[in-house]
């Protein structure tokens, strides 16, 4: 059986994909999710388990935000960390700028998770339909939804994400570079 692990910067990412990725890999693939303490936590990690990480069918998928750095230049460090620790075959997704633009890119999923009526019409403005180029979509996505909370937050809107209907560019590069690892077996 072939498992995924995914190495997270941090437990809001944990909380969305133990929701998502049961929807979208096949019943024979199996997951774990890690979650870290941020940017440098995981990092600092990411050579040390890909070491030492012996299971067999093991592939790994390493998930970053942007934040306000260069989206080439975040990617290729981490690449290049996955390359270093003998794992070259590491998949690497970075969440543009961060985790939040992902909802924003689906505000019917926000709409239903907290009951806000006619939220999912506002994806048509300009902003809401290239989510990814929010600099400040938890901020966004805060003002939408009063008393929001990363953790809470994203298992909740995750259950009611439509996989394929997402306006952000970084959420659909992650789906199709998730699904292209499972189609390979």
């Amino acid at each position: 059986m072939k498992q995924l692990v995914f190495l997270l910067e941090e437990e809001s990412m944990k909380a969305l994909l133990d929701v998502l990725l049961p929807q979208i890999l096949p019943n024979d693939i199996t997951f774990l999710c890690i979650p870290h303490e941020g940017k440098q936590d995981l990092e600092k990690s990411i050579p040390i388990k890909l070491r030492a990480w012996q299971t067999p069918g093991t592939s790994f998928v390493i998930v970053r935000d942007k934040d306000r750095a260069d989206c080439i230049e975040v990617k290729n460090h981490l690449v290049k960390l996955c390359e270093q620790a003998g794992r070259s075959d590491s998949l690497v997704r970075i969440a543009c700028h961060e985790l939040e633009s992902w909802f924003l890119g689906d505000l019917a999923a926000v709409e239903k998770a907290f009951n806000i009526k006619k939220l999912a019409g506002q994806q048509q403005n300009r902003k809401y339909k290239e989510p990814d180029k929010l600099s400040n979509a938890s901020e966004e996505l805060e003002k939408l939804v009063k008393g929001y909370r990363k953790v809470s937050g994203a298992k909740k809107i995750a259950a009611h994400m439509t996989i394929h209907q997402n306006y952000s560019h970084s959420f659909n590069c992650f789906i199709s570079g998730v699904s292209s690892l499972t189609s390979t077996d």
